[in-house]
């Protein structure tokens, strides 16, 4: 038991028996922990529309590559609490590995289709294999009615909610809008990595997606907003190192010639991957 009630969980049997004594409807916030305070938002957003909260702190080995930051990955729990506490979550759930993947990693995992092997799949292989493994598992250890996830990681709300969808998991998928820093920067874990050079550099990934949206305000046809945020993204950056810059439809089909779109950007600063996305809507002059 933590402060104010909120419970602190580690194993199954643990959650279960916390789950058991919640009624009403559940909402649940999942993260890899280093709360921030867009993480805090996704709390207050599942905070509002549920009776009550359950947040999961689990580093997933499954998405991490070879090369990737597992090791390194932040691990704050204790203050990770503080901003559950905060934020009114009821329970949360911390498991270890062994817990959460007690036969060591599971031969079975969830295929997210061809859409998982684009973009970030493109870049990061097995990544959203990882990811919706661990997503299905923590769905169904907690039961919620609805789950939040928020829009900056884009293309992984949207394949946890083909997979719901597909597999007929009974769970409302919400997106939250990302939370930025004053100047733009979308809020993320791996900030902390970049130093302050790094940290303006890193203004280029907002900053194309600022100039591709002004585009698209001002009428432009989805070449020229592309075209609009290549530019931007490379403007004062050299040491940002792009990986991809794209505009499709919300589902992250192939891009429309009109209505609804979506610009999404991945680029290296130094030794950190960093990645943001935004709405815009296509309405090109005739």
């Amino acid at each position: 038991m933590t402060e104010a009630g909120q419970v602190l969980v580690h194993t199954r049997a643990e959650l279960a028996r916390a789950r058991a004594t919640l009624t009403g409807t559940v909402g649940v916030v999942m993260t890899m922990g280093a709360l921030h305070e867009g993480h805090e938002t996704l709390l207050r957003a599942a905070r509002e529309r549920a009776d009550h909260v359950i947040v999961t702190i689990f580093v997933n080995p499954l998405q991490f590559g070879p090369n990737e930051d597992f090791d390194r990955y932040p691990r704050t729990l204790d203050a990770d609490l503080e901003v559950c506490r905060r934020a009114g979550a009821d329970l949360v759930f911390a498991p270890s590995v062994a817990a959460m993947y007690p036969g060591g990693e599971p031969a079975v995992r969830v295929n997210p289709g061809p859409l998982g092997e684009d973009l970030e799949g493109l870049s990061r292989p097995g990544f959203f294999h990882g990811v919706l493994t661990v997503v299905l598992k923590l769905l169904q250890l907690t039961r919620p009615d609805l789950a939040f996830f928020g829009e900056k990681d884009y293309q992984q709300l949207t394949l946890v909610r083909r997979m719901c969808r597909d597999l007929d998991v009974p769970v409302e998928v919400v997106g939250v809008p990302t939370v930025r820093e004053p100047d733009g920067l979308a809020l993320s874990s791996r900030n902390r990595y970049l130093s302050p050079a790094e940290r303006q550099t890193a203004l280029s990934l907002s900053r194309a997606l600022r100039a591709g949206a002004e585009a698209a305000d001002a009428g432009r046809d989805a070449g020229a907003v592309l075209t609009a945020a290549h530019a931007a993204f490379g403007a004062d950056a050299p040491d940002a190192r792009l990986d991809y810059l794209v505009l499709t439809d919300p589902e992250l089909e192939p891009g429309p010639v009109r209505g609804p779109a979506r610009l999404l950007v991945a680029a290296w600063v130094g030794a950190t991957r960093l990645i943001d996305n935004a709405p815009v809507r296509l309405d090109p002059a005739s």
